[in-house]
Protein backbone atom coordinates (compact mmCIF):
# COMPACT_ATOMS: atom_id res chain seq x y z
CA UNK A 1 0.00 0.00 0.00
CA UNK A 2 1.22 3.48 -0.78
CA UNK A 3 1.09 6.62 1.26
CA UNK A 4 -2.14 8.52 1.78
CA UNK A 5 -1.06 10.97 -0.92
CA UNK A 6 -0.50 8.04 -3.32
CA UNK A 7 -4.03 6.80 -2.56
CA UNK A 8 -5.47 10.26 -3.22
CA UNK A 9 -3.60 10.49 -6.53
CA UNK A 10 -4.85 7.03 -7.48
CA UNK A 11 -8.45 8.11 -6.79
CA UNK A 12 -7.98 11.35 -8.75
CA UNK A 13 -7.01 9.22 -11.75
CA UNK A 14 -10.64 7.98 -11.76
CA UNK A 15 -12.14 11.48 -12.11
CA UNK A 16 -12.62 12.64 -15.70
CA UNK A 17 -13.64 15.87 -17.34
CA UNK A 18 -16.69 14.67 -19.32
CA UNK A 19 -15.62 16.75 -22.32
CA UNK A 20 -12.08 15.30 -22.47
CA UNK A 21 -11.40 11.54 -22.26
CA UNK A 22 -8.46 11.94 -19.86
CA UNK A 23 -8.47 12.02 -16.05
CA UNK A 24 -8.07 15.34 -14.23
CA UNK A 25 -4.69 14.37 -12.75
CA UNK A 26 -3.07 13.66 -16.13
CA UNK A 27 -4.72 16.80 -17.55
CA UNK A 28 -2.77 18.80 -14.98
CA UNK A 29 -5.88 20.19 -13.30
CA UNK A 30 -4.67 19.24 -9.80
CA UNK A 31 -2.20 21.89 -8.62
CA UNK A 32 -1.63 20.78 -5.02
CA UNK A 33 -2.57 18.10 -2.51
CA UNK A 34 -1.94 19.01 1.14
CA UNK A 35 -2.53 16.66 4.06
CA UNK A 36 -2.47 17.96 7.64
CA UNK A 37 -1.53 15.99 10.76
CA UNK A 38 -5.19 14.99 11.30
CA UNK A 39 -5.48 13.58 7.75
CA UNK A 40 -7.50 16.55 6.60
CA UNK A 41 -6.94 16.99 2.88
CA UNK A 42 -6.86 20.20 0.87
CA UNK A 43 -6.84 19.86 -2.90
CA UNK A 44 -6.17 22.92 -5.02
CA UNK A 45 -7.30 22.43 -8.57
CA UNK A 46 -8.49 24.22 -11.65
CA UNK A 47 -10.66 23.52 -14.67
CA UNK A 48 -9.87 23.63 -18.38
CA UNK A 49 -12.06 26.74 -18.67
CA UNK A 50 -13.55 29.14 -16.06
CA UNK A 51 -17.03 28.68 -17.57
CA UNK A 52 -16.84 24.88 -17.48
CA UNK A 53 -20.49 23.72 -17.38
CA UNK A 54 -19.65 20.62 -15.31
CA UNK A 55 -17.44 22.39 -12.74
CA UNK A 56 -19.72 21.56 -9.82
CA UNK A 57 -19.94 17.91 -10.86
CA UNK A 58 -16.15 17.51 -11.11
CA UNK A 59 -15.52 19.17 -7.74
CA UNK A 60 -18.26 17.08 -6.10
CA UNK A 61 -16.79 13.88 -7.58
CA UNK A 62 -13.29 14.78 -6.33
CA UNK A 63 -14.65 15.52 -2.84
CA UNK A 64 -16.75 12.35 -2.72
CA UNK A 65 -14.03 9.99 -3.95
CA UNK A 66 -11.28 11.41 -1.70
CA UNK A 67 -13.62 11.34 1.34
CA UNK A 68 -14.22 7.63 0.62
CA UNK A 69 -10.55 6.85 1.39
CA UNK A 70 -10.57 5.29 4.85
CA UNK A 71 -7.77 7.37 6.41
CA UNK A 72 -9.12 10.73 5.18
CA UNK A 73 -10.94 12.69 7.88
CA UNK A 74 -11.95 15.82 5.96
CA UNK A 75 -11.65 17.13 2.39
CA UNK A 76 -11.66 20.68 1.12
CA UNK A 77 -11.46 21.28 -2.64
CA UNK A 78 -10.23 24.77 -3.52
CA UNK A 79 -10.91 25.92 -7.07
CA UNK A 80 -8.47 28.42 -8.56
CA UNK A 81 -7.79 29.91 -11.96
CA UNK A 82 -4.37 31.26 -11.03
CA UNK A 83 -2.37 30.20 -12.90
CA UNK A 84 -4.80 29.55 -15.74
CA UNK A 85 -4.70 26.02 -17.11
CA UNK A 86 -2.95 25.45 -20.44
CA UNK A 87 -2.29 22.35 -22.54
CA UNK A 88 1.36 22.56 -21.40
CA UNK A 89 0.23 21.36 -17.93
CA UNK A 90 -0.88 17.98 -19.27
CA UNK A 91 1.30 14.92 -18.72
CA UNK A 92 3.09 13.42 -21.72
CA UNK A 93 0.62 10.52 -21.48
CA UNK A 94 -2.37 12.86 -21.76
CA UNK A 95 -0.83 14.79 -24.66
CA UNK A 96 -0.16 11.53 -26.48
CA UNK A 97 -3.68 10.24 -25.81
CA UNK A 98 -5.24 13.47 -27.14
CA UNK A 99 -2.91 13.65 -30.14
CA UNK A 100 -0.92 16.72 -29.04
CA UNK A 101 2.47 15.00 -29.52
Amino acid sequence: MGTLKDKIIEVLHTVHDPEIPVNIFELGLVYDISINENNGVQITMTLTAPACPVAGDIIFEVQQKVEAIEEVKDVHVQLTFDPPWTKDMMSEEAKLELGFL
